[in-house]
């Protein structure tokens, strides 16, 4: 006996063995059971998601000798007949080769002569889509008013280019992509089924690859069991699809960390040998940055499975989260790029460049703060200064958590001295209107609280030389804000895009991170 290949063997044959699309399945399922039957359907999703064998059982369950019902015995002769594809009563046709209106007509003249052995006939009809208007106008009336015996089952998936005088004399059903975990179930279970032994990571690797259809991941794992010859290993796998080994991967990711451009022009170098799917190193990569991402923002009491993977969990803790971000995002326009490269290899490796270099090296806040307070020392070190502890004005508002008006006027004074007695500030004149009596209690009743009781305060309204601490974080604000502009103007692709649409750039919009 010939061998068969896996996505025919293993095609459902009942509702029950459906992969996914429990939505669908309850809605036929119902209406079988109830005898509430319509006289079309259509069935609309991606390639290889059941929208054809979906079709076929519903034929079984509307045909099966031993009535109408959800459950086809799949031992009748309607139901074995349909099964091995020669059940008379079920017209199967690919309407990407039978376009024209006179074919249209030739299929329907037969609509009105009952069926030869079944209860309905079924007219199957895939990529219904490529009808021409002609067709679809002679469709239209037969559609609309079928014999009683006659069940029109439509496939498609591009439902958006059928006339809506169709589709409103239709059910419509929208498949969904199956998930990779839903894949997976269904390999490890043929796998089991065939004694073929096989590890974890190599099924879902291919079950990653079949982007939601289960027929191009049993297409794939036929040629990934040749390939093994009769075995499945993540080594081999990755090699016959030209995906490479998560330990490259994640050492494109340490190089990241460790600011490492050495490295990581090796893996890169490495990873070429390979001859990889570029493409779809891209897409793990960008994989593996979204697992980071998560982790990041999962709790430390978190049982989420991600949890478990040593590599995440280390990378999301050496790694800030405006890091990961920044990767994702040069990731995704990368790869929409790279088909505009020179060749595939050195777009990788420009995609990583930038990576680098667009690295977030932003001064942290405590230097920041740090700047802030050298500056405020300098032109009078030691009465702008808590001499006993070393705090400077700034830092005594910071730990006085002062909020609303009274932390204005105290971020609008600078320290003019302090001792044991009192402390003494100066407001410049400008900011005489935060003077008030009230605020001013408000404010020595803090510093009592932190200081020591006895302690008076003194606001004088004067010049100084000296920043105060609102006037220092406007200074840095606006440096930032400078920076920022500085290098979305310089910015490569801002440059292109300025030259290609003969854009501007708009200057309020540009924030500093």
């Amino acid at each position: 006996m010939s061998y068969q290949v896996l996505a025919r063997k293993w095609r459902p044959k009942t509702f029950e063995d459906m992969v996914g699309q429990s939505h669908i399945l309850k809605a036929l399922s119902n209406a079988l059971d109830k005898n509430r039957l319509h006289h079309a359907y259509l069935f609309t999703g991606t390639r290889g998601v059941g929208k054809t064998t979906l079709a076929r059982i519903l034929a079984k369950c509307l045909n099966c000798e031993k009535g109408v019902s959800s459950k086809p015995c799949n031992e009748c002769n309607a139901c074995i007949a349909v099964d091995e594809g020669r059940f008379v009563d079920l017209i199967e046709v690919d309407a990407a080769s039978r376009t024209g209106v006179d074919d249209t007509r030739d299929l329907l003249e037969n609509v009105a002569f009952s069926p030869t052995i079944g209860r309905y006939k079924v007219y199957l009809i895939d990529e219904v889509h490529m009808f021409s208007k002609s067709s679809f106008a002679a469709l239209l009336k037969t559609l609309e008013e079928p014999p009683e015996h006659v069940k029109f089952v439509f496939a498609t998936t591009e439902n958006k280019k059928i006339p809506v005088t169709i589709l409103s004399r239709c059910l419509q059903f929208n498949l969904n992509h199956l998930t990779v975990d839903q894949i997976s179930k269904q390999i490890e279970m043929i796998l089991k089924s065939e004694n073929i032994t096989y590890d974890k990571p190599s099924v879902e690797l291919i079950s990653h690859s079949a982007y939601g259809s289960m027929r191009d991941a049993l297409s794939l794992l036929d040629q990934a069991i040749a390939y093994g010859n009769g075995e499945l290993t993540e080594s081999e796998v990755r090699m016959l699809m030209g995906t490479i080994d998560n330990q490259d991967l994640y050492s494109l990711i340490q190089s990241l960390v460790n600011s490492d451009s050495e490295t990581l022009l090796n893996t890169v170098e490495k990873i070429s040998m390979q001859n990889p799917d570029y493409d779809f190193l891209l897409s793990e990569l960008l994989s593996l940055l979204q697992k980071i991402a998560t982790v990041q923002l999962l709790p430390d009491n978190s049982e989420n499975i991600l949890k478990k993977d040593k590599a995440v969990v280390e990378f999301a803790g050496s790694m800030t989260k405006e890091e990961v971000q920044l990767y994702y995002q040069i990731g995704m326009m990368g790869r929409k790029d790279l088909y505009f490269s020179p060749d595939a290899r050195s777009g990788l490796e420009m995609i990583m460049i930038r990576m680098l270099a667009f690295k977030p090296t932003e001064i942290s806040e405590e230097v920041k703060k740090k700047q802030v307070t050298e500056s405020l020392e300098k032109p009078n070190q030691s009465p702008t200064q808590n001499e006993s502890s070393g705090e400077t004005w700034q830092d005594m508002i910071n730990t006085m958590e002062l909020v609303g008006l009274v932390n204005e006027l105290a971020r609008n004074c600078v320290l003019k001295s302090q001792d044991k007695d009192k402390i003494e500030l100066l407001l410049k004149p400008s900011c005489d209107f935060l003077l008030k009596e009230n605020l001013k209690v408000r404010l020595e009743k803090v510093i009592k609280e932190k200081l020591g009781s006895d302690i008076k305060l003194i606001i004088n309204i004067e010049e100084s030389d000296t920043e105060s601490p609102a006037e220092a974080d406007a200074r840095i604000k606006k440096d930032k804000q400078n920076v920022a502009k500085e290098a979305v103007k310089n910015d490569p692709d801002v440059k292109s895009l300025l030259d290609t649409f003969d854009a501007t750039i708009d200057q309020d919009s540009i924030q500093p991170q």
